[in-house]
């Protein structure tokens, strides 16, 4: 019997499969053993061909040879990973090699990593597939001891295969249309469109938004405040006089309490984490990017074991998980999840209504911890930041609800009403796996106003002990940032109630594992720019949604589609038949950009000619904040950076520095007003790191002389130390 070739996505995760198979001895790209051979992909090797590939004429960019439309759809290596392919290749023709497991993300694009790799390859023996939610070295020989036929499949294959052949057919024509048309840098996609068109949406209202002044009536009365409400609940008088008048006929009064209604309420643990939702929460607590969220997963998923697969969208785990849960409550018993974790293992049974839910798991089960102990100190601090995420995540979805008491009271003064709210805690359930620095969304929709009531009994008489009018301003709606921005595209707000039932039975606008990579495209290609947390839309931007056409723009439609794909993914639909509709809409789509009276206009256009065409260069903003140059030629491509946002630090006022110029005109700028030129920052920071380094020789010989290290001279050289670093010197 001839050897296993197993074909993993990256090669962190081949090293990995290989160390437990017992593969030690090295080769180039692959390591094998008595048994096994373990190979890698670099992510993609294989990749549909551009469309020159196909006719010579599409080389060009010309509306003439518009739409391109290919029969049969090629696929070609990818030349910055060819040499990679032909280690595979090599591996696969091997004559001692008689089967291959497919170890590549288990998903519909890990799925196309390797049959497109084998299809270029010329494989033709039998094969398997692993299927694994993560990578600890039991879940590996656990899912090598239960390897299915690869065959079973087939169909996740057909509808990732639709799905890039859809996005060439319809991504590149529009592109092509759009760019030769307008003359400009401009590019449009299924899922790209509709977010875009989201945000300028967005854009759009807030630009049309006319604030307008309110008032509103508060009473101090018996300790307590309460809130002016008219009949129909609403609190806010938008004429100030009137407001005024009001609030004057309740002074020396007294108030009825004519209402004291408590309520039991209970609030059940929020589901464990998707990747959307866990997305969604690192940036709202810690900023961090969609893709950045993904990258860190995926380091605590394949590098330090510690969670599960993370491209999942689902947020519930199966009952065959359930024996496993144990384990996973043992390895978090670490640092200040020790205590609840201990308390909650305690728990006969384990309390598991709001974490299991076979009929809402998909591929995979929701993130949550492995069995694998953590060593905290080994990961970076916003590694540790969303291993604290799901964790608490984790260990609150096992805890009972959320119980309090809501009082509500009405209150009669002069003839009109005015009401408060008060919340007495009785168990905080799964609140506890959190401290009070984090809001949950939940909290965030309460009214901000809920007081400590007294005791108080319907009929009771209380004097009027302040009258407050308050102004305020109506706010338009806020625009989004990542985190909104991913709620919106799970689930896309349409008015049409048909519509809206498909959106809410499909993903939405693309998938957990797609939707970090779209954003990062809009930022790319220059159609929005980051303000604080806030996503502005471009003039760009703005104007791209206006010339694409309207049925692109459309996320109903997005959302049919991976509606259709799941349906290919799940054997109930035709992938053909789905392409084919995708080469009629991108025909159509192409004849309306053709015959568009639209016109593009270049905003930023500058006076700087391009060095290589001559054509005026753009100044556009890049993802971090900095400024550069742009040709607005697509075949030039040309580019330049102006201004970079540095990790340098002002020694005034201590905030990033920025870089500007280029070559020998280089210089750092503060906001504060400070410059410096590229060649004193250089001799600054050399001799600064000359003064640090002998610094940090003196601790070192503190450290190694039996001498006290707290004298007062260390102390004091430590917080310089500690200061210049901290100031990035």
């Amino acid at each position: 019997m001839g050897k296993t070739l197993v074909l993993a996505e990256k090669p962190s995760v081949g090293k990995e499969l290989a160390r437990v198979l017992g593969c030690h001895q090295g080769g180039n790209g692959y390591l094998e053993g008595p048994r096994y051979v373990v190979t890698w992909a670099l992510g993609h090797l294989v990749t549909l061909a551009d469309p020159e590939a196909y006719e010579k004429a599409w080389q060009k960019w010309d509306m003439d040879t518009l739409p391109m439309l290919p029969q049969n759809m090629k696929l070609v290596v990818i030349p910055e990973s060819a040499k990679q392919f032909k280690i595979v290749q090599s591996q696969m023709k091997r004559n001692d090699i008689s089967e291959l497991v497919i170890a590549t993300d288990a998903g519909r694009e890990g799925e196309l990593v390797a049959r497109w790799i084998m299809q270029k390859a010329g494989w033709n023996r039998p094969t398997m597939r692993l299927w694994i939610s993560s990578q600890t070295d039991r879940a590996i020989r656990d899912g090598f001891a239960h390897l299915r036929p690869a065959r079973e499949y087939d169909a996740l294959y057909r509808s990732a295969q639709a799905r890039s052949e859809a996005d060439w057919l319809v991504g590149l024509n529009v592109t092509r249309a759009l760019t030769c048309r307008h003359n400009a840098q401009l590019s449009a996609g299924r899922v790209q469109t509709p977010t875009l068109a989201l945000i300028t949406q967005r854009e759009e209202e807030i630009r049309s938004f006319r604030p307008r002044d309110f008032w509103t009536i508060r009473l101090k009365i018996g300790g307590f405040s309460v809130l002016w409400k008219d009949s129909r609940g609403q609190s806010r008088i938008f004429d100030e006089n009137q407001a005024r008048t009001l609030a004057k006929s309740f002074e020396g009064r007294q108030g009825v309490i004519t209402q004291v209604n408590k309520q039991y309420k209970q609030v059940p643990p929020p589901p464990a984490y998707d990747l959307t939702e866990l997305q969604r929460d690192a940036n709202r607590k810690y900023a961090y990017s969609a893709k950045e969220t993904l990258n860190l997963m995926q380091s605590l998923y394949e590098r330090h074991k510690l969670l599960t697969y993370p491209r999942t969208d689902s947020r519930y785990i199966s009952d065959d998980v359930v024996p496993t849960l144990p384990e996973r409550l043992r390895s978090v018993m670490v640092g200040e999840y020790a205590d609840l974790a201990r308390q909650i293992i305690r728990t006969k049974p384990l309390q598991t209504r709001y974490l299991v839910n076979n009929a809402k798991v998909t591929d995979h089960h929701a993130i949550i911890p492995t069995e694998e102990q953590p060593e905290l100190w080994r990961l970076s601090g916003p590694e540790k930041n969303i291993y604290d995420l799901v964790v608490r995540r984790f260990l609150a979805v096992l805890l009972p609800p959320h119980t309090y008491e809501e009082i509500s009271l009405t209150v009669q003064v002069d003839g009109q009403q005015f009401t408060a709210k008060g919340k007495a805690v009785r168990d905080q359930g799964w609140k506890a796996a959190y401290d009070q620095s984090y809001a949950m969304d939940e909290d965030e929709g309460e009214e901000t106003d809920r007081q400590n009531l007294p005791q108080l009994t319907r009929g009771q008489r209380l004097p009027v002990e302040t009258v407050q009018v308050v102004p305020g301003k109506t706010t338009p709606p806020a625009r989004y940032t990542e985190a909104t921005l991913l709620t919106a595209m799970e689930h896309p707000q349409v008015e049409d109630k048909a519509m809206a039932q498909t959106l809410a039975q499909t993903s939405g606008l693309g998938t957990p594992a797609t939707r970090a990579d779209i954003i990062e495209k809009l930022f790319s290609s220059f159609y929005i720019e980051r303000r604080g947390k806030e996503l502005v839309p471009t003039a760009k931007g703005l104007q791209l949604v206006k010339l694409v056409p309207e049925e692109l723009r459309s996320a109903v439609l997005t959302a049919k589609w991976e509606d259709r794909l799941a349906a290919i993914a799940q054997g109930k639909s035709s992938d053909r038949g789905f392409v084919g509709e995708m080469r009629q809409f991108a025909s159509r789509l192409v004849d309306e950009v053709k015959t568009s009276s639209k016109t593009y206009t270049h905003e930023n256009m500058t006076r700087t000619p391009c060095p290589d065409c001559g054509k005026n260069l753009l100044r556009v903003k890049t993802k971090n904040g900095g400024e550069m140059l742009v040709c607005p030629d697509r075949e030039c491509g040309y580019r330049r950076s102006t201004l970079q946002i540095t990790n340098a630090r002002c020694p005034n006022c201590h905030k990033k520095l920025e870089l500007r110029g280029e070559g020998e005109k280089q210089m750092f700028a503060c906001v504060c007003g400070y410059r410096e030129k590229m060649s004193a920052f250089k001799e600054r920071r050399a001799q600064s790191s000359g003064n640090k380094n002998d610094v940090r020789n003196y601790l070192a010989r503190q450290e190694g002389s039996g001498q006290p290290k707290n004298t007062p001279m260390a102390e004091q050289l430590a917080k310089w130390l500690e200061n210049n670093q901290s100031q990035g010197k």
